[in-house]
């Protein structure tokens, strides 16, 4: 029970699945996407497929909220009837939405904010939102889960699979990824985040098949002998092979608490990873 009005508040780069957005009045703070003839708002006014379906001849530029939508969405918040707030958002390694949420969380005394940097992108930051969800729905005290979510922020993982660098590059989010020549030689690596929150070569295979099952691979390492953990498949333009790889996820890891969920990765980060990513997020429980 939510006795203590605690909102859940998630940036887009979190990348809920929406229909649990829906479910659990979860308030989204939206990233931007920009293009010369005008700025778009991430989820809102632009679709995954509509970036895709611009690339590779047009690549935007993405922007983190203004100050000004920010307090709109506490006004929101406020209105709502809630006292207490749990922002999450991806990694201040990434992006500086984190730290402009906390700027203004300072500026809005009317609520008791607390900003959780996820130092993780995608679904990765968004299974720390569904998470909060659940501590807030089991009637922790609101600072307890404050502290619980902070600490589970390093069992948390997301394993990519790029189609390419050319994105990672183009957009300056390469962090330590090496710029291999990945097209010339056909490697399609797999990047996660370390525990700055900075994007990272965790391995590289040759071809996407080997890509693939490498990381699902990877994901059964991190859930190693746990037996209580939460699990969730994003695309980009590659929804029958995401499906694909949820099916045999079921199988390979039996213990999930819930359904794999699945979901859609987000406008604003598929500008700086390419069309035909697949992310795998895990979120260890016990």
């Amino acid at each position: 029970m939510n006795k203590e009005k605690i909102a859940i508040l998630a940036d887009s780069g979190s990348d809920v699945p929406q229909d649990f957005v829906a479910e659990n009045q979860i308030f989204t703070l939206p990233l931007k996407v920009i293009y010369p003839e005008g700025e778009y708002v991430d989820k809102l006014e632009i679709s995954t497929d509509q970036v895709i379906q611009r690339m590779p001849g047009e690549i935007p530029t993405t922007s983190l909220p203004d100050g000004q939508a920010i307090i709109r969405v506490f006004d929101e918040i406020k209105a709502a009837g809630y006292e207490k707030v749990i922002a999450v958002t991806i990694s201040s390694g990434l992006s500086g939405t984190c730290n402009m949420v906390r700027l203004m969380a300072e500026e809005y005394p009317s609520l008791e904010i607390f900003v959780l940097d996820t130092k993780n992108i995608g679904i990765a930051s968004g299974l720390q939102a569904i998470r909060a969800v659940e501590l807030v729905n089991a009637g922790l005290p609101y600072d307890e889960i404050c502290d619980q979510l902070t600490n589970e922020v390093p069992r948390n993982k997301v394993f990519f699979s790029v189609a390419t660098l050319e994105y990672l590059q183009k957009g300056g989010r390469i962090g330590l990824v090496t710029a291999i020549l990945g097209t010339a030689l056909k490697l399609n690596p797999i990047i996660s985040c370390n525990d700055e929150g900075v994007y990272y070569t965790v391995a590289k295979s040759r071809g996407r098949a080997k890509s693939l099952a490498k990381t699902m691979e990877l994901v059964k390492q991190t859930v190693g002998s746990h037996q209580k953990y939460r699990l969730a498949v994003a695309h980009a333009g590659a929804e029958n092979e995401a499906r694909a790889i949820l099916h045999q996820l079921e199988k390979m890891l039996p213990h999930t608490v819930e359904p794999i969920l699945f979901g859609e990765i987000s406008p604003a980060l598929v500008v700086h990873t390419g069309p035909e990513l697949i992310g795998i997020g895990v979120q260890v429980l016990d």
